[in-house]
């Protein structure tokens, strides 16, 4: 069953409490840098492990030191709370 999406102040109120982040394309978007490759892959090794603890998986690339991603449930066909969820994770995980 899919989850709800997001209405917009709800939408509103996370992007609030999600420092870095923005809507861009209808999803949750962030860019972190890191020092180096081992930094920007080490972090993805843990946002990876979590990410599977929580079912729910980033759209996400990486070059050397930036690791981009983008955040959407794509069976409920917008924003959910899992989206909102797994990117505080990340943002924890960044440092």
């Amino acid at each position: 069953m899919p989850r709800p999406r997001l209405d917009p102040r709800e939408l509103e109120q996370a992007l609030a409490a999600l420092p870095g982040w923005s809507l861009a394309g209808g999803k949750l978007h962030r860019e972190y840098r890191f020092a180096d490759f081992n930094a920007a892959f080490g972090f993805m090794t843990r946002v990876a492990l979590e990410a599977e603890r929580l079912n729910h998986h980033p759209e996400w690339s990486n070059v050397w030191n930036r690791v981009v991603v983008d955040l959407v449930t794509h069976d409920s066909g917008g924003i959910t709370a899992s989206d909102v969820a797994l990117a505080k994770r990340m943002n924890a995980l960044a440092g």
